[in-house]
């Protein structure tokens, strides 16, 4: 077997027990793991070594992978290669609409190198929700081969394992008025309550008119995923229960319009891309004190309820 099939992509079905804390913790692992046998650090490697598909290049992936790790495992082109190139792409270019502070937030498995190989405007502020073991295994990596942040732009990891991941972000400078980009991909889930709980978070965090794309593995799909407009159906229910208006990407279309056939046989994650309808809780708490200022004001000027 080789070593990208030895661990799913898009669901790690042998993770350690996991548990919530709290409603702003995600869920995470209780056992106490090593590099050697953490199950998140040999996903996240195992995707790595998807990253040297032609499609684009990732010049920093080479560094997580092991030396012996056998050439032939890498596919003509991997569905997880399709939707890093798609999300790359719609990243870069909501980017560069957005005006002043730009802020990013990665869900990811701790080895996304997107933060180093894409060219991010200045005043571009990037969060990476990850595993810890994973990210310091990775950011030493990194650091061996010189790779960094480009100038202007600052960057902070999340442990995965925060106590209050709404208050870590906050503490780091993130702002729930101001424009967002979320992106999922690789991150660890479980169960779909796993993958409700970041919908509730990002739902509180990110502010109206906000994007969210990622890849969500099939595997907690509630419906048979052979049934493609099931699927859809499933998929608008769950993202517009937590106020977002969803779209599902079709990976042949976006192959397509690469110039690259692709075989849907082998693949099992769901690529999406969500617009926040509703507004942060930063905003509603802006809101709100606007609103006591101006009554406030009213009473100081001797208005009088009718």
């Amino acid at each position: 077997m080789g070593f990208s099939q030895a661990f799913p992509v898009a669901c790690i079905n042998n993770l350690p027990s996991i548990v919530c804390i709290s409603k702003r913790k995600l869920c995470v692992s209780t056992a106490k793991l090593s590099p050697d046998n953490d199950p998140l650090l040999l996903s996240a490697t195992a995707s790595a070594s998807l990253r040297a598909e032609p499609l684009f290049l990732d010049p920093y992936a080479g560094c997580f992978v092991p030396d012996n790790t056998p050439e032939d495992v890498i596919p003509d082109l991997h569905p997880y290669c399709l939707a890093a190139k798609f999300i790359d792409d719609k990243l870069l270019h909501t980017v560069s609409l957005i005006d002043g502070l730009k802020q990013l937030v990665f869900l990811t498995d701790g080895m996304d190198t997107r933060p180093y190989r894409l060219q991010w405007p200045t005043s571009t502020i990037i969060f990476d929700i990850s595993p810890e073991i994973v990210f310091k295994f990775a950011a030493e990596k990194l650091k061996d081969v010189g790779a960094k942040i480009p100038k202007g732009c600052i960057f902070c990891h999340i442990p995965l394992e925060s106590s209050d991941m709404e208050q870590a972000m906050q503490f780091k400078g993130y702002s729930g008025s101001r424009p967002s980009i979320w992106v999922l991909q690789g991150f660890p889930m479980m169960t779909l309550a796993n993958f409700e709980e970041v919908l509730s978070m990002i739902s509180s965090l990110a502010m109206k008119g906000s994007l969210f794309l990622g890849e969500l593995p099939a595997c907690l799909a509630e419906t048979d995923p052979e049934i493609k407009s099931n699927i859809r159906q499933w998929l608008d229910k769950l993202f517009m229960s937590k106020g977002f208006r969803v779209e599902m990407i079709n990976y042949e279309e976006i192959a397509g319009s690469y110039g690259k056939d692709f075989a849907s046989g082998h693949n099992n994650s769901i690529l999406f891309a969500a617009e926040q309808l509703l507004h942060s809780d930063d905003q509603m708490e802006s809101w709100r004190r606007e609103f006591q200022r101006i009554e406030n004001e009213g009473d100081e000027d001797g208005f009088e309820e009718l």
